[in-house]
This record gives C-alpha cells, structure tokens and sequence, in this order.
C-alpha cells in the first residue's frame, strides 16, 4: 500500500511517501519544510511534494496521514489551535488534504503526534509484541500516547497529557504550568533548570564557561557538555533524571504497562539521564509493577515522526 505522510510542527514540517505492508515500512521519499505562512500554504505545499513523490515513483497514493500536535478533533479531522501554531483554528486538515490528493475524505486520518508515534512504536517499533505500551514524546514539550489492551486509548479526545502533571508547586513551566512534569522533562524545562543551576552558582561567586545568562544553555548545548563529562550538566541531567523517573513511576502504578518508550532527548541522553531515573522508579514504584515494565528508548530514532504520519494513515 502506497501511503503518503505528513507530520506538522510548530517550526518544520516533513512529507513522506511510503510503501506499507503489514508492519514493514519502506520509505520512498521525503521533504522537509519550514512552517511558515498561512495553515493552507503549509498544506499545500507538504500536498505538492508528495504528489511529486508519487509522480517520480510511478505509483499511486492510496491513504495518508497527518500527525500533528493538539489540541485537535482526530474523528472529524479537524486542528484546533494547537499553541505552536498559530493561525491554526478549526483547520479541517483531512477535507483539505484529500481534495488537494484527490482521494476519499475517508482516506485521510489525523492523529495526535504523540499517539501516533505510539502506534509506529507499538506496530513497528520498541513496542511490537505488547499490548499496553506508553509513548512519551520528550522533546519540545512532553506528550504520552497510550496503547492500552491491544488499542490506542484516546479518552474523550485528548487523553495522554502526562506532561500537564504537577510535579511541584513552583518550577520550570510548560505549556504555562509552573513545575509541570513537562516542565522538568522537554527541551525548554531543561533549558529553564540549566538557569536556575547556573544562577545559583553565580550567586555563590562561582562561574561556568559556557553558560552567558538566562537563555545561553539549550538542551543541546547541555548534552553537548555532559558527553565531556562536565560536572555541572551532569548534575542537571541528574535531576532530570529524578523528575523524569518520578512522572513514569505515575504511569507505572496506574497503567501498569509492558513497556513505556520514550523519543526526543531520552533516546538521545540515556546515558545521563537514566541512573536517576532508575534510582527514582525503585523507590516510587510498586515492586511487582516495576519488575514487569522497560523502559526503552524510540527503536525509529530519528525518523520516529515520518513513521508516526504514516502510522496515523493505517492504524
């Protein structure tokens, strides 16, 4: 089956073309853009590329998907605003799409980004061979898709918001709530305790390097240091580590899943964040549930969002 994919965020966007049998995935081709313009510009142009895609390849597009960040109305196709990108309300993505690739409405499915990449995880990924499996998104913000009895769960629409968890009163914010748990785990949180670490370092009289004022230390720069084996990102990720093995011991009590997969930075720093982590799910969890869950990191890599729109397509 030859489907098409489209994964939209809030600053770039990709289209895929692939060919799909059972959980084997070949990819024909992709294109990356920036998100910018009006939403129909957006999808246009992510239309255009793989209708060339198709036309290159000699085949057909028989279904496609779009995963995309919520708020959204997955059952009518329709985006509603999501914070990252505005201008965004009450897009009716699947009609568009459709008429643009000329197939049925019917054939054109949106999903959750988080969810769908928990559906490319469970058919095709770290999660194949289970039946309840968390997704968490772990980058930009933090996001869970929920595969519970052998089924993606989606509550009333918007179940899987694990990152809106209050860990603390006060703390790194995200999506606007101070001390959430996405506050603590997503590119900005990290970049957020990296402020607070440094500061009170300045405060003491001591200083780093690397760091220059509020903003100076991403996510990335952070990692970059902590590969060096710098004690002072280290100590960040450690804590990370503590918030992030806190919010999945939550998961672990009350899902009691197989196996929670986790993408973005986790895969990317397991190394520094990971011992923690662990440190804080053997004293939060239950025992008998901790023995019977992994936590593991995207088997997609990279490519876990080009495997999310095509998993919304057929899933």
């Amino acid at each position: 089956m030859i489907v098409a994919g489209l994964d939209i965020g809030g600053t770039k966007c990709a289209a895929v073309l692939a060919e799909v049998s059972g959980s084997s995935v070949r990819f024909l081709d992709r294109e990356q853009i920036p998100t910018e313009g009006r939403w129909q510009d957006v999808l246009d142009a992510l239309c255009a590329a793989v209708a060339r895609f198709a036309a290159r390849h000699g085949v057909a597009i028989e279904a496609a998907g779009i995963a995309c960040g919520g708020p959204l109305d997955a059952a009518r196709g329709l985006i509603l605003g999501p914070p990252n990108l505005p201008g965004w309300e009450e897009v009716s993505a699947c009609s568009h799409v459709a008429a643009r690739l000329g197939l049925r409405g019917e054939s054109v499915r949106l999903k959750n980004d988080a969810d769908a990449c928990a559906l490319a995880e469970w058919r095709c990924g770290a999660g194949r061979g289970t039946r309840n499996m968390i997704f968490l998104t772990f980058g930009t913000g933090l996001g869970a898709g929920l595969i519970l009895n052998g089924a993606l769960y989606e509550g009333t629409g918007a179940a899987g918001e694990a990152g809106h968890i209050r860990m603390e009163p006060c703390g790194p914010a995200g999506h606007g709530k101070a001390g959430s748990w996405e506050g603590f785990c997503s590119g900005g949180g990290i970049a957020q305790l990296a402020d607070l670490h440094f500061r009170a370092k300045s405060q003491r009289g001591e200083r780093c390097p690397y760091y220059r004022g509020a903003g100076s230390v991403s996510a990335r720069v952070l990692a970059e240091q902590a590969a060096a084996g710098d004690a002072d990102a280290l100590s960040v990720f450690a804590a990370v580590g503590e918030y992030f093995g806190r919010g999945l011991a939550v998961l672990v009590d009350l899902l009691a899943p197989e196996a929670i997969v986790a993408g973005g930075i986790f895969m990317r720093c397991r190394a520094f964040i990971e011992p923690s982590m662990q440190a804080a799910l053997r004293r939060e969890c239950l025992p008998a549930s901790l023995e019977r869950v992994r936590v593991l990191p995207s088997a997609l890599g990279e490519r876990i969002g080009d495997y999310g729109a095509v998993a919304a397509a057929l899933f």
